[in-house]
């Protein structure tokens, strides 16, 4: 089941109509009090800036963690494509056999890397994540049996080659783990919508469609954020252009 924040059009749409009801409760809670006195107006006021103000920290500080997720992965996604390239030129340095061998391999295991960025489907995902650990298995074997039966310096740097490469595919499993946490969201949701029926307790005879405004530019920056956040879902994603290219000249 894939987590309902990679749905970053529902994420905006659920957050405009929760924040437009908010000002509506708002708007109806003031019509049931006199009019406020200037005093409490100005008190009213001040409490209403700083819960705006903490929203707009609380966002911003939201697409700062989103922005540095994202280019995460994208750098992770360059380190592997480096690391598999350099392990493919030092595949030279094995036996001719076992140098063969470990080149098809590297280039399989490219395609599936490519597979891991581009699919959205978790049943695909999973098959993919079963065949890049067996093809890991066998690169591993392949660059390690060579080491153990002829050990050399020389051998030796094929083999750290490889642990590059395993390992950074390690470092972007876990960068695509590593999310916005759930309750930073349940904290951005309970302000704004606390703002929102802020804005319509203290509106004087406001026009409805102004108490739309603010509800739909937390929504757009709910979907920007979400949109950024989930490396599957919306519309930017990472993208294996290092992979493609290193792909490209792999061969068949």
């Amino acid at each position: 089941m894939r987590n309902p924040l990679d749905y970053p059009l529902l994420v905006a749409v659920i957050a405009f109509f929760l924040m437009w009801f908010a000002a509506w409760v708002g708007r109806r809670l003031s019509r049931r009090r006199s009019d406020l006195t200037e005093e409490i107006r100005t008190d009213f006021g001040v409490v209403q800036a700083a819960t705006l103000t903490l929203l707009g920290l609380i966002i911003g500080f939201s697409f700062s963690m989103a922005t540095g997720r994202y280019d995460l992965r994208k750098t992770y996604e360059e380190a592997e494509a480096n690391a598999i390239g350099t392990e493919y030129v030092r595949a030279d340095l094995l036996p001719a056999a076992d140098g063969a061998r470990l080149r098809a391999l590297l280039t399989q295991y490219t395609d599936l890397r490519i597979g891991f960025y581009r699919t959205r489907s978790p049943q695909v995902l999973q098959q993919i994540n079963l065949d890049t650990a067996r093809v890991q298995g066998e690169l591993w074997a392949a660059a390690s049996k060579p080491a153990v039966a002829q050990p050399s310096p020389v051998i030796a740097l094929a083999v750290g080659g490889m642990n590059d490469v395993l390992n950074s595919q390690g470092y972007t499993q876990a960068a695509w783990w590593n999310r916005i946490p759930v309750a930073a969201w349940g904290l951005m949701f309970a302000i704004a919508t606390f703002s929102n029926a802020l804005v319509g307790y203290g509106a004087r005879g406001m026009e409805w469609r102004l108490f739309m405004v603010l509800p739909l530019v937390v929504a757009i920056s709910f979907f920007l954020i979400a949109d950024i956040d989930s490396p599957r879902g919306g519309v930017i994603k990472v993208r294996p252009q290092n992979l493609v290219s290193l792909r490209a000249g792999l061969g068949q």
